[in-house]
């Protein structure tokens, strides 16, 4: 690939030391040339990237409250379509997985690429916080410190602060999902590995709070999880509490044969996730939400490229067969689109242990949602590819994600997660939960068979 270089990641490629924050200058294009989040406002000059005019922020014509949600593009007709046969006409835009993904499976998956539609959007306040996160916020040594209520560093100058801008990103404050996730198996069975209900907080975006009293406790993401099914994992549970240092993340698990509340050693990195019934790593959740102090993160720069987008599309359907094929989701209901990305490369880091000791991320400028991610083994061999997919919510104002998953591609299988389309609400903004719902004594009360 030829990547279009900045000087900042030139730079910090280069070895240079990070800067812990820009300067009110340089801050200054927040209100000019770049976006509120950091983007470039103009569009290519091709003209296939427009430029970003606010985002979308207007009521969806049959989008439900606390319901369904309706498509906004649902008139777009694809631009053109990759597949086997042109993938090398479209080689430049693409990443190595879905380029191994077209030619691993020529007669199932193609590309449809839409127009590209900057959809980005977030509450004013939400704004003027990354306005000012931009000259406060540094990294000391991993940890995100400073930050509050806004994308941390909206002019990144290092890897690892395009992935922490990914972990805090903007994706409202407190919401619930009913999902169903799956596993596709080597020979093309879906698998139902969990139906269940979630609720999610960020309290890193409590509107009513301040970088000083979110630094009290610094758990910017909290999660419950309880299955309704499948049988074999009706009533289990998971809580999650993410803090911005990694090694003081929390999380506890009820199993219906223990019939106890069992805290997880280890819920981060490559173990396996109860909340995937094992089939994804703690890591791979949304493509990325692991620890960055287990690798080395550099900046390759920016590139145009080709990736999930606006994908209310993938919604419409009101079953999960429907967008499920046999050995990846169904690219008739996947819309993608030519978007500027950040793109990061993972190399572990000594002393540390890893089944994937390098990574590739791309990370959509706009959100900073990485929305695709390639995995190699000890073995240097291309392993995973991770996707997943941004829809319009102007409820929130935002875009954030909906379904995501991997496609190993040593072995055949793949996974599905956060599949909303058999369920009666897609995503419901929510009112701010107690604290205690997220807690191990909640859970113990959640979770009995």
């Amino acid at each position: 690939m030829i990547f279009r270089i900045t000087l900042l990641a030139a730079l910090a490629a280069a070895g240079w030391p990070a800067h812990s924050a820009v300067s009110t200058d340089e801050a200054a294009k927040l209100r000019s040339e770049l976006t509120p989040f950091g983007a470039e406002k103009a569009g290519n000059k091709d003209g296939t990237i427009p430029a970003w005019t606010g985002g979308f922020t207007k009521p969806i014509a049959g989008d439900t409250p606390g319901g369904r949600r309706g498509d906004p593009f649902k008139a777009d007709k694809p631009l053109y379509s990759i597949n086997a046969k042109n993938l090398d006409q479209h080689a430049a835009q693409l990443t190595e997985g879905q380029k191994a993904m077209l030619k691993k499976y020529p007669d199932s998956y193609r590309i449809d690429v839409y127009p590209t539609q900057r959809t980005a959007a977030a509450p004013a306040w939400v704004y003027e916080n990354t306005f000012k996160n931009a000259t406060r916020a540094k990294l000391h040594g991993d940890v995100v410190e400073g930050a509050y209520g806004g994308i941390p560093f909206p002019i990144p100058k290092t890897g690892a602060e395009v992935m922490w801008n990914h972990m805090l990103r903007w994706r409202g404050t407190s919401w619930e999902f009913n999902v169903n996730q799956y596993q596709l198996t080597a020979d093309g069975k879906a698998v139902l590995t969990t139906d269940g209900r979630a609720e999610q907080q960020m309290p890193y975006y409590f509107q009513d709070g301040s970088a000083e009293s979110f630094a009290k406790s610094n758990d910017f993401w909290l999660i419950r999880l309880i299955n309704a099914g499948p049988p074999i994992r009706a009533g289990e549970a998971i809580v999650g509490r993410e803090n911005l240092d990694g090694s003081k993340s929390q999380g506890w698990v009820y199993l219906t044969g223990q019939r106890r509340v069992r805290k997880l050693p280890n819920p981060c990195c490559d173990t396996p996730t109860p909340a995937a019934a094992g089939v994804m790593s703690f890591d791979e959740i949304e493509v990325w939400s692991g620890r960055l102090d287990r690798f080395d993160w550099k900046l390759l720069g920016k590139q145009e490229m080709l990736i999930p987008y606006n994908a209310n599309r993938f919604l419409q359907p009101k079953t999960d067969a429907e967008v499920l094929s046999k050995n990846h989701f169904n690219p008739d209901h996947m819309r993608w689109e030519l978007h500027r990305v950040w793109v990061v490369e993972a190399t572990l880091r000594a002393g540390q242990r890893h089944q994937a000791p390098k990574s590739r991320y791309y990370c959509d400028e706009d959100t900073w949602i990485c929305v695709l991610g390639d995995r190699w083994d000890a073995n240097g061999q291309l392993w995973k590819t991770l996707w997943a997919q941004t829809f319009v919510a102007p409820d929130l104002p935002g875009t954030p994600i909906a379904s995501f998953g991997f496609n190993d591609l040593v072995s055949g299988q793949a996974f599905v997660g956060n599949l909303y389309n058999a369920k009666a609400s897609q995503y419901p903004v929510k009112p701010r939960f107690p604290d205690s719902v997220f807690s191990p004594d909640a859970l113990a009360g959640e979770g009995v068979r």
